[in-house]
């Protein structure tokens, strides 16, 4: 018989024994399959998570808007404390690019300001006459970047002496796109820091609750049982309620944060629990514990691996359900309070069904609440696709 083992000088990696029992019979892979068969698993992972073109736009458009939050002073055509008594409750202004059949360049229009004496309604009238140019890369409202220097640089602004409300003011003539834009930090980060606890907490009790079993899984089972059976949002509000006036901002921050970790790690903890009671009689589990291993490093370093998947879709999903938390502690005046600014802040502006009624635009701040809980929606159903070996 002849053999069909490689050449001399030819890698053995370009052969695969076609039966396990006659390694004397070889089969030679082709590119492609040799592209395959060695990739590591982050690469395999990578190129399916591609094929969910979902979940990449999600992706890139929450990269986006992560990166925004470092450098959300440049990106704000007006800082927090720019006030415009002249221009109160005034409402979005339209961007053109053509005056009268001649091209401009990017400009609004003013407005002239009329006073309803029937509704009291402020009223704005577009005034033709008078045009406003935005400039890039312009000098205006001056801040100070991350507490470390001084600057005045920002992304657009209009032309001096005018205004640009891209989405219209509130009842302090404040920029609501600025405003949204400096909440993007808050409330994009309290679920980062909100998933850190929750996580920690959820895969440690619910690790040790799934390996050791027995009393220890009692106990925890009972404690996930009374906080489970608590409704979520008065209990929230209780915990939120019990903080101290006193507070300054950062505290009330880290306060909301440290509230939504220590009341979500329930259904994480419970999940990890019952996938650890299945692997912990595996082999390999025996095998690391007869060469010493400590319980923490058998979780942690082998069975937690075993269902990164499931954790990964845990946590775009907690994320979301986080920031839908402090959006509705701050609507209520239970969360955040000014000076900070989130989402939810902005968004207790418009309890009042009249102001909502006669100024639309103040309901703005919710399109990014809805357009971030789609794209983590999305961007888990791609990376838990990815991380499961049997899809």
């Amino acid at each position: 018989m002849k053999s069909s083992l490689p050449a001399d000088g030819e890698p053995l990696g370009h052969f695969v024994s076609a039966t396990p029992f006659d390694p004397s019979i070889t089969e030679k892979l082709t590119p492609e399959q040799e592209r395959i068969y060695l990739a590591s698993q982050l690469r395999l992972m990578w190129w399916k998570f591609r094929r969910h073109k979902a979940a990449v736009i999600s992706g890139v458009f929450l990269l986006v808007l992560y990166a925004s939050i470092l450098i959300c002073e440049f990106l704000a055509p007006y800082n927090l404390e720019n006030r415009n008594v002249k221009a109160i409750y005034m409402p979005p202004q339209s961007v053109h690019l053509f005056h009268e059949g001649s091209f401009v360049g990017p400009f609004v229009y003013g407005t002239k300001l009329e006073l309803n004496m029937e509704t009291l309604k402020r009223e704005y009238a577009v005034d033709p006459n008078v045009i406003h140019k935005l400039r890039f890369f312009c000098r205006g409202d001056s801040y100070e970047f991350w507490g470390l220097f001084e600057s005045d640089v920002h992304l657009f602004c209009p032309a001096e002496g005018g205004n640009a409300y891209l989405l219209g003011t509130d009842r302090l003539g404040r920029d609501v796109l600025s405003r949204m834009i400096y909440g993007t930090r808050i409330s994009l980060t309290i679920g980062l820091i909100g998933i850190t606890v929750s996580f920690i907490l959820g895969i440690t009790i619910g690790g040790m609750a799934g390996y050791y079993g027995g009393w220890v899984d009692h106990i925890v089972q009972r404690i996930i049982e009374v906080l489970q059976s608590l409704p979520s949002i008065p209990l929230w509000l209780a915990l939120a309620a019990i903080m101290p006036v006193t507070w300054s901002p950062i505290l009330v921050y880290f306060g909301i944060t440290i509230i939504l970790g220590l009341i979500d790690w329930t259904g994480l903890a419970r999940a990890v629990r019952s996938k650890l009671l299945s692997l912990r009689e595996e082999e390999y589990v025996m095998a690391a514990e007869l060469m010493g291993a400590s319980p923490p490093r058998v979780i942690f370093r082998h069975l937690i691996p075993g269902f990164m998947s499931h954790l990964i879709a845990s946590a775009t999903i907690t994320i979301p359900t986080m920031i839908l938390g402090e959006t509705a502690l701050s609507f209520l005046g239970l969360g955040l309070r000014p000076p900070v600014t989130s989402w939810g802040v902005l968004l207790n502006e418009a309890q009042n069904i009249n102001v909502v009624a006669l100024y639309p635009w103040l309901i703005l701040p919710v399109v990014p609440v809805i357009l971030v809980i789609l794209a983590f929606n999305f961007l888990g159903d791609g990376l838990r696709d990815a991380a499961d070996p049997y899809h």
